[in-house]
């Protein structure tokens, strides 16, 4: 059985393609289109899934769309109603949203030569926050787990609790737009000079400058329930009829979520050109403080409604891993999964994943532990490629190349690292790569500065060999993905200063050996001749998506301060 999953006309639009349970392929259209978090038809993701499965839509037995326009529905028309005489700028947006939706069966039809009539009984809706519920159990090794969706909002939810047992999932309670935690974060993203889709990141990474000195005054805004759940005092933010959401040029966009109650509480609002002043590096703590806090509350009490061990993440939310390396410490629960595409583009491996385990009650594939779904290209078009355009190259094997480039990142240098697939997610993890030696306490700044022309208070992350985690740090938990942040060893931060947050963490990626062998290998070799096991490691990009092809990977060298590019084989020197 064949099945395609799509994001479609939502932020981080993808694709993802099963056979027989078994994700075969999944990418962001953002990695063709070169636009951050592209919100179109993702036609390029689904083209490309197509061609690695080997098949054409006519094969594809469904095609299920992460969205379902009859969730909630009478309590999103009660919600209308009720607002109905309200300025209602977001009503509008969804309206126009919706009917993109319907056009999948003509955006479909157009690009596999088949008719609409041929198209529309392979497709499959499926409600947001099931997606993600099933992007995280049905994709984890757990029998049976708690499973929890939490991000802005989606088909009218913003938070979702449920039960995965085998190939069914129990959905037992959810929280209702606008009372979202995935906009409360936004809000103060915004408030704090992050105007971006997608800043939350940054606000993450700014906390750990701060003292979380304005707990007390968020936990007036976000409210903790005894139920387990939470709400919010709307007043802190702009009544939710008002917000635009927009997708001009398919670029998703938000207006300003906070109100000027918000700005009473706390001053004046940051503009991107202020200077970020200890007031805002301790606001940023007290809202990722509290956010860790519901995290943990709804955690909490789902474990004790559900009484189970294992524990599934999924949504925006999710992606905080600050807040997920503290779960399995401060609740009762053993195991955790979270899935490479936590965020929204893992709404198209989900809805696959619900459609075949859930409601057509297939057995589950294995668990997936590899985010290497995406583009992949040979030596021999790769030279192909650097010949036509007159670069000069070398092409080594392996033994000599990981020799090579730890020479090169010792010496010290800065690597851009193209190898193998390309990773499914937000996450950089040995595939789509910039190396560095983690030993070296001025790569940060030259990183920073000269490369990714980024923050400065942003943090790199460590990727270290699975063995050698308790040596370095203070947990031992398996984290492929890069979705943790765990505190390093005090003894240890001096000898990883690149890699160690200025709080004493850092966001690892455990590198398994039959998982990643080739980044293995080299992080390996880095480990025979300087006695430390890790490589400082960030995206391969520099204010765009994360580079998809060797053209792409060797213009992002050649405007930038890399000293090596390496595409497989072929070594670029400057």
């Amino acid at each position: 059985m064949i099945i395609i999953g799509i994001n479609a006309y939502h932020a981080d639009s993808s694709a993802a393609i099963f056979v027989n349970g078994e994700m075969i392929a999944a990418t962001e259209e953002e990695r063709f289109r070169r636009v951050k978090h592209w919100a179109g038809f993702p036609s390029e993701a689904v083209k490309f899934c197509l061609r690695e499965a080997g098949v054409t839509l006519d094969q594809v037995d469904y095609v299920c769309i992460g969205r379902d326009p009859k969730a909630k529905i009478w309590k999103k028309t009660g919600y209308v109603l009720k607002n109905l005489l309200k300025k209602n700028t977001l009503l509008s947006d969804r309206i126009k949203n919706s009917q993109k939706i319907a056009s999948i069966e003509e955006e479909l039809a157009a690009l596999s030569g088949l008719s609409e009539a041929a198209v529309k009984p392979k497709i499959k809706n499926v409600e947001h926050h099931r997606s993600h519920l099933a992007s995280a159990f049905f994709a984890s090794p757990f029998e049976e787990a708690a499973i929890l969706s939490i991000d802005g909002s989606g088909d009218f939810t913003t938070t979702m609790i449920a039960i995965g047992r085998g190939n069914q999932i129990e959905v037992i309670d959810s929280i209702d737009f606008p009372v979202s935690a995935g906009l409360f974060y936004s809000a103060f993203t915004q408030y704090l000079g992050f105007p971006h889709y997608g800043d939350e990141y940054k606000v993450m990474g700014l906390a750990p400058y701060g003292n979380p000195k304005y707990v007390n005054e968020i936990r007036q805004i976000l409210k903790f329930e005894p139920d387990g759940l939470f709400s919010w005092d709307e007043k802190y933010f702009t009544n939710p009829t008002e917000i635009k959401i927009g997708y001009e040029e398919n670029i998703p966009t938000v207006s300003q979520l906070y109100s000027q109650e918000l700005v009473k509480l706390f001053g004046p609002a940051r503009t991107a050109k202020d200077e970020l002043t200890q007031h805002h590096k301790d606001i940023a703590a007290s809202v990722q403080r509290v956010c860790e806090e519901l995290i943990i509350h709804l955690l909490t009490h789902l474990q004790k409604r559900t009484g189970l061990k294992n524990v599934c993440i999924a949504g925006g939310v999710a992606q905080n891993s600050v807040a997920n390396g503290k779960i399995l410490e401060n609740t009762l629960f053993e195991q955790l999964y979270i899935p490479s595409a936590g965020h929204d583009a893992g709404i198209s491996m989900g809805s696959a994943l619900y459609v075949y385990n859930h409601v057509l009650k297939q057995p589950r594939a294995k668990a997936i532990y590899t985010a290497y779904t995406g583009s992949k290209f040979t030596n021999e078009e790769i030279e192909k490629f650097l010949q036509e355009k007159g670069i000069k190259y070398t092409r080594l094997e392996d033994a000599a190349l990981y020799d090579k480039v730890t020479d090169k990142l010792i010496e010290p240098g800065v690597v851009g690292w193209f190898s193998g697939r390309a990773e499914f997610g937000p996450r950089a993890l040995g595939g789509r790569s910039i190396i560095a030696d983690p030993r070296n306490d001025k790569a940060k700044e030259l990183l920073n500065l000269k490369i990714k022309r980024r923050e400065s208070f942003r943090p790199f992350a460590p990727s270290i060999l699975k063995e050698y985690t308790a040596d370095f740090f203070t947990k031992v938990e398996d984290v492929p993905f890069m979705e943790k942040v765990f505190p390093i060893k005090l003894e240890k931060q001096h000898e990883i200063p690149a890699v160690t947050h200025v709080d004493g963490t850092g966001r690892l990626q455990t590198v398994m050996k039959d998982i990643s062998p080739r980044y293995y290998a080299l992080i390996d070799k880095f480990r025979e001749k300087t006695g430390v096991p890790i490589l400082l490691n960030t995206s391969f990009n520099e204010n765009e998506p994360i580079v998809n092809t060797p053209e792409e990977a060797l213009n992002c060298f050649l405007r930038t301060q890399m000293d090596m590019l390496v595409l497989e084989n072929c070594v670029i020197e400057r």
